[in-house]
């Protein structure tokens, strides 16, 4: 698979997966395996359905934003004849393929003429829509719910299953871990920062049950949420802001401003201008992507350490930078242009790797 980056040499604020992690240890600690495609295979997906899949798929249907971000990741997208063109989509290439949903619904009727191989259906998707596809005939793979970015990693692995492309799921599987290893090694004695996530004028923030708890505390930063025992998602008051004044806020950037309530402009955070608008798609998608909002917000949060991580793992593997930079104009993510600072910094430390 071919999943390379293009080195930027600015710094960009754009970067932006639904249940929480404890620690950036934790989120490392990921099982030893890989993809197997020693077809024919049968798997049993999350509403208990065991499929079976005589050879590798010719063509795949991708019914969330999610399924189709991973699909490009692994270098599946040959075989991608339908995936949902949206905002969420923005960054993948739609080509010729088929969009499979009107206003966020998912079509039955044009995925069931497109008549794949396999269709991969996050666990976001209805039950309804499974159901209704099956009965068409069609073979259709629910995936487990992604409550960390073990599970994500997990589901990465399983996709290469799902589309043949076992080798390429395993090196974006090992991608995933090497920078975590980064975030670790740079998180190791670093304090933990209280941050405010903020998503609308209400106070409205995500709580511990959510993935972007789970993307906040593997980056290191300390969720207001959490001390305000804030499961789901629900408003925080304006004097909780205030009391707490958190020292970081940050936003997804899917919104044409920052959706900062007037309470936070008292803050610690806002009167610094310690504020981050991290990349949607990245960071509310359970995908491999999702790494890069850990280590944008990471970099940003904690640069220092994060500078000094990243420098002792390169000594460590005996990476060369200039043996990185020699690649660098032909490197690009399929499917996504051209990527933030943060992950072509990263890619500088860990191209060899990855390859």
């Amino acid at each position: 698979m071919r999943q390379t980056l293009v080195l930027l040499l600015t710094a960009l604020l754009t970067l932006s997966l639904v249940a929480p992690i404890a620690t950036a240890s934790s989120a490392s600690a990921t099982p030893d395996a890989t993809a197997d495609c020693a077809y024919p295979i049968e798997l049993t997906d999350a509403t208990g359905e065991t499929i079976t899949l005589e050879e590798a798929p010719d063509s795949v249907v991708a019914l969330q934003p999610s399924d189709a971000q991973t699909v490009f990741e692994i270098g599946a997208e040959d075989r991608l004849v339908g995936m949902p063109d949206e905002e969420a989509t923005s960054d993948l290439e739609m080509g010729d393929r088929v969009d499979v949903t009107d206003n966020y619904e998912i079509n039955h009727e044009r995925v069931i003429d497109l008549d794949p191989d396999v269709v991969l259906a996050a666990n976001i998707t209805p039950d309804e829509d499974v159901e209704t596809l099956r009965e068409a005939g069609l073979t259709v793979y629910h995936f487990n719910s992604a409550a960390s970015i073990d599970d994500v990693r997990d589901n990465v692995l399983r996709t290469g299953e799902l589309t043949g492309e076992c080798e390429g799921a395993t090196e974006t599987a090992d991608w995933m871990d090497d920078r975590l290893e980064v975030v670790e090694t740079a998180l190791e004695n670093a304090d933990r920062p209280l941050a405010y996530y903020a998503m609308g004028e209400d106070g409205m923030t995500a709580g511990t049950d959510t993935f972007i708890h789970e993307v906040l505390t593997t980056a290191g930063v300390e969720n207001l949420a959490e001390r305000a025992d804030i499961g789901f998602y629900q408003p925080l008051s304006s004097e909780t802001i205030i009391e707490e004044d958190p020292e970081w806020i940050i936003y997804s950037d899917d919104r044409s401003e920052a959706p900062i309530p007037e309470a936070a402009e008292a803050t610690t955070a806002y009167q610094n201008d310690n504020v981050l608008a991290v990349n949607a798609n990245q960071l509310n998608q359970p995908a491999p992507q999702v790494i890069y909002a850990v280590v944008e917000i990471v970099e940003t949060v904690h640069p220092d350490a994060y500078e000094q991580a990243v420098d002792g793992l390169e000594d460590a593997d005996g990476t060369e930078e200039n043996d990185a930079d020699e690649t660098d104009d032909s490197d690009t993510i399929p499917g996504f242009g051209v990527p933030a600072a943060v992950a072509a910094l990263v890619a500088a430390v860990f191209l060899a790797r990855r390859r």
